[in-house]
């Protein structure tokens, strides 16, 4: 009588098989051995997710598709973030993908736990072109918060490396001399500027947590600078910090008491 594989052969089996058609896949599914069924049960629900990343990966790239349709090749997706903190920069980033991007679960960063912003932010960092820009928080209050996000954006772009030809933007246009599409709530419909919209997040995250180190009464770790009640005390208790917004409220007031 044949000897029947082992189950944790037929589990590295499993691993290498791709195709739920494939014939291998087919024989173990005549195994009634309880580790094999819930191996394949794994499988099926893996190769689910993955069909499920091609469809979400093709569908935000409809905008890239087409832009290569008219014949433009280098396009980079851009988005920032910060305009709202009452302290810290504002952080741009331009990502362009390869023409071989993985299907990842790619997404607007709001919608994504921080554990999978710093993964993905880590894959795209390793697999794509990726310009960051930044402008502090004088610069803003120099500016107004419309004009320095418009920097941050250009200088983006300009980090990245190689020229563009095109540039898909979160509802936004920019004074450069490339094609643009502005998107309202890109990173729900692109796939570059969603890509974008995690890098520049994971990094402003990062060097807000880097001030909470310096100013640590503030919250600037858990809240990035934006206006919770953590960071309020602190400002009513601690005062305004050399990387507040003194163009925004409250701070604006509170600086104007100072005088």
């Amino acid at each position: 009588m044949e000897k029947r594989p082992t189950i944790q052969a037929l589990k590295e089996q499993l691993l290498q098989i791709t195709d739920p058609s494939d014939e291998r896949l087919l024989a173990i599914a005549k195994d009634e051995r309880k580790g094999i069924q819930t191996a394949l049960k794994q499988w099926h629900s893996r190769y689910e997710k993955g069909q499920q990343l091609l469809t979400h990966r093709e569908k935000m790239l409809t905008y890239e598709r087409q832009l290569m349709t008219e014949g433009y090749h280098i396009i980079a997706g851009i988005d920032e973030v910060g305009r709202g903190p009452l302290a810290g920069p504002i952080v741009a980033a331009a990502v362009i993908l390869p023409s071989d991007m993985p299907a990842l679960p790619i997404n607007d960063s709001k919608k994504l736990s921080e554990s999978n912003r710093n993964l993905l932010s880590k894959e795209i960092w390793e697999c794509a072109k990726v310009g960051i820009g930044v402008v502090d928080n004088q610069q803003i209050d120099e500016l107004n918060i419309y004009q320095a996000t418009k920097l941050a954006m250009k200088q983006a772009v300009g980090a990245l490396g190689i020229q563009p030809d095109a540039l898909l933007i979160d509802a936004m246009t920019l004074d450069l001399p490339f094609k643009q599409e502005s998107l309202i709530k890109g990173d729900t419909k692109s796939y570059s500027i969603a890509a974008a919209s995690i890098v520049a997040k994971v990094y402003r995250d990062s060097l807000m947590k880097d001030y909470a180190k310096v100013y640590p009464h503030y919250g600037f770790e858990k809240n990035a600078g934006y206006g919770t009640k953590t960071h309020l005390e602190g400002l009513d208790q601690y005062g305004v910090t050399p990387i507040h917004r003194r163009s925004f409220e409250p701070i604006k007031s509170m600086t104007q008491k100072m005088k």
